[in-house]
């Protein structure tokens, strides 16, 4: 730790980079992003920091989730505006059931990247670079568009802060008011089949609005009514976009990573003596590293310790993602390690990227069954180890997409095709999310 620096990762090993060809011009661009304004600021970071830490010590929950990967194409308010709406109507739901604070963490506004399992794709005998997301590459299978663009990190930010413009007029405009959720969760209502289940946590949240409204607890009192606070994450795979957004902070002294509040590190990135883990080590946002059904007991200690050797809590979140076949017989022994070693953590499930299938259709895709199946399972093994389960991080949309099959309107293979919209991962649709808020309040209430 004495001897961070900034730029001290350049010194060690590095996966899952672009390969890019004008080195000068990449030079140039990390200078401009140095120049730019910071997206968030420490003191935001701070907030969630402390939020956090309740969080690992049993007092709140976090939800996390948004898009697999952001699309320059698809940049536009509608989608900004579906993802804010439903991820307010998860947090509803669950804040209601669960009788604890909800913590909103968006996959948004910078989840431009994506690691790959190989860096070349070959179609029809031609062979070219991976996709590796937009703030990288294009999509098009062409030698063009797959070619790695500096530029395209601009792009990313620039679109980014707009992102985050709209987020912040969101929140405290007044689409966040408890009112106006309630109302989007009873439309959710009227038209699903399992109607019956969930109408009444539905019908109950009203009746706390309307009996709040005649007290005179209302949004002119109280703006914890009609605003609310939402952070931003994203996988932080391009560490030169991370250092040039990384500030220090004039308050404290410290340095912060001002791409995002919260920060995470892949499955395929978190080897010890690697470039990802030296940066995280150094920064002071609340940082996530996933953790799949490989990781052995000793390893994740030394993890924590690299990235959190003080032991604070909200530090460090360990995202979980197994699968539905592998989280019951790996993820009991990782939460009794952690607990005997004394280690502070928040303990948030990833049910999507362990579950992912390829369809008869030709679609990769995920079911709906098995993700909660997962979900599930992470809640009972926490109960059998007296752990928190502090959270789940979804893949997920505001859209009506069709890309997991299953759920209450039983979305099966042969429909995929009608609105297989992803840049990259299968992502629940609006309504899917909605029904998993309603399971997962479930487990939240016991």
């Amino acid at each position: 730790m004495s001897q961070w620096s900034m730029d001290s990762w350049r010194n060690k090993p590095i996966l899952q980079q672009p390969n890019y060809q004008d080195k000068a011009l990449v030079k140039d661009v990390e200078q401009k992003l140095a120049s730019y304004p910071p997206l968030v600021f420490a003191e935001e970071t701070r907030q969630l920091y402390k939020q956090l830490g309740d969080v690992s010590q049993g007092k709140g929950f976090l939800l996390q989730g948004g898009d697999c990967a952001e699309s320059f194409d698809d940049f536009n308010a509608p989608k900004i505006r579906d993802t804010f709406k439903v991820i307010l109507q998860m947090a509803i739901v669950l804040t209601f059931a669960g009788r604890c604070p909800v913590t909103k963490v968006a996959r948004m506004a910078g989840q431009y990247a994506k690691p790959r399992s190989t860096d070349t794709e070959v179609i029809n005998g031609v062979e070219l670079p991976s996709y590796r997301g937009d703030i990288i590459n294009g999509m098009a299978f062409t030698a063009q568009a797959r070619e790695p663009d500096p530029n395209r990190l601009l792009d990313a930010y620039f679109r980014s802060a707009s992102t985050l413009n709209l987020l912040r007029a969101f929140a405290q405009g007044g689409l966040a008011d408890l009112h106006q959720v309630n109302r989007w969760n009873m439309a959710f209502l009227e038209n699903n089949p399992l109607k019956e289940r969930y109408q009444d946590i539905a019908d109950r949240i009203q009746d706390t609005l309307s009996f709040m409204d005649v007290i005179g607890i209302n949004k002119e009192s109280n703006a914890a009514l009609h605003e609310t606070s939402l952070y931003t994450s994203h996988e932080a795979l391009l560490l030169n976009y991370e250092q040039a957004l990384t500030r220090i902070d004039t308050l404290t002294g410290k340095p912060y990573n001002c791409s995002a509040h919260m920060l995470w590190i892949g499955e395929r990135t978190r080897q010890l003596d690697h470039a990802h883990v030296e940066f995280f080590s150094g920064i002071n946002n609340p940082i996530g590293v996933k953790i799949g059904p490989t990781m052995q007991e000793d390893e994740l200690i030394k993890l924590i310790d690299a990235l959190n050797p003080n032991n604070i809590p909200g530090r460090l979140t360990l995202i979980t993602r197994m699968g539905a076949g592998m989280l019951g017989k790996n993820l009991p022994r990782l939460l009794r390690r952690v607990k005997q070693e004394g280690r502070h953590v928040v303990w948030s499930s990833d049910p999507m990227h362990g579950n992912t299938i390829k369809a008869s259709s030709g679609y990769k895709t995920r079911n709906f069954d098995a993700i909660l199946s997962e979900i599930k399972q992470f809640f009972d093994a926490h109960k059998a180890e007296g752990t928190h389960a502090g959270g789940i991080h979804l893949e997920m949309t505001g859209q009506h997409v069709t890309e997991c099959t299953g759920g209450a309107y039983q979305i099966s293979d042969a429909d995929l095709a009608q609105a297989y919209k992803t840049q990259c991962d299968p992502r629940l649709n609006a309504d899917q999310v909605l029904e998993m808020a309603f399971l997962v309040a479930d487990h939240l209430k016991k």
